[in-house]
């Protein structure tokens, strides 16, 4: 484990008695309250300073009543000091109003509109989706690139459009692990990662490998080449609590992590496992 707290950009939370994720009925492992308290059990072995919520796909009319929600729970556990609710990005211009709802609360620092969930390969270089987008560095506001890597190409020609927003790359664009595929997600994330712009969260690959038989072999090609691509200053720790519990505890894939990092400085392991994130996302 780090010597030293690490700081969690990657949260979700959520009760399906207050608020409906059509996405959980199918998964009956996730399909109940994953609250602060069972949060708390699943790291009782890993020191979290801080955390970051991460919007969890509920119905998309329920958005702000989530950021809501977590705002409150924010009250609770000071340690949640960042939001990343959901926004109708694909709007354009119309999105300001909600926007500007958001610019209201001080927890909310970004945005994420999933793009994974979308059949259209191309629906994140829609004009109003771009202009959803570009219109986020007025507000100050990050966003979360949630996508498969089948999408990976598409989202350079978006941050291509968008040199003024701050992205960060969820999951590390969820690369084929399970089949130990590389190609073409190698080549496209070192593209991506010429746009200095982006960085990339290292968290969720757990749930691309095999769910029963990973191994932390299987991961280690995958962790090095995200530090080949964006380096020791833009790459950022996401826990991804509760999804990843589907393939692995809390502590064994932050041990996983060190055991891959294990030739880089305790230096380096801080700007990983937490000052990369409170400046990314102005913790």
């Amino acid at each position: 484990m780090p010597a030293f707290p690490i700081v969690d950009t990657h949260l979700h939370l959520w009760d399906p008695q207050y608020l409906r994720y059509v996405w959980l009925d199918d998964i009956p492992l996730l399909n109940k309250a994953y609250l602060l308290e069972e949060y708390k059990k699943a790291t009782a072995h890993v020191e979290v300073e801080k955390m970051v919520f991460l919007q969890c796909e509920c119905s998309f009319d329920q958005c702000e009543e989530e950021a809501g929600w977590v705002t409150e729970l924010a009250k609770v556990d000071k340690r949640i000091q960042g939001i990343v609710p959901w926004a109708p990005i694909e709007l354009g211009e119309k999105a300001k109003d909600i926007l500007d709802r958001y610019s209201e609360n001080k927890l909310i620092k970004g945005i994420r509109r999933i793009i994974q969930f979308e059949p259209d390969i191309k629906f994140c270089l829609q004009p109003n989706f771009v202009r959803g987008v570009q219109m986020l560095a007025d507000y100050d506001l990050s966003f979360d690139i949630c996508i498969s890597h089948i999408q990976l190409k598409n989202t350079i020609e978006l941050v291509r459009q968008c040199p003024d927003v701050r992205f960060i790359l969820d999951h590390i664009g969820k690369p084929d692990i399970k089949n130990q595929n590389f190609e073409p997600w190698k080549n496209e994330l070192r593209e991506l990662a010429k746009m200095q712009n982006v960085h990339c969260k290292m968290s969720g690959l757990v749930t691309e490998a095999d769910h029963h038989y990973w191994t932390k072999e299987d991961l280690k090609p995958y962790i090095d080449h995200v530090m080949d691509c964006f380096g020791v200053d833009r790459v950022i720790f996401g826990g991804d609590w509760p999804v990843a519990f589907q393939a692995t505890t809390y502590p064994r894939w932050v041990e996983t992590l060190d055991w891959a990092l294990a030739g880089y400085s305790e230096n380096d392991l801080r700007k990983i496992y937490r000052e990369n994130a409170i400046a990314f996302y102005k913790l």
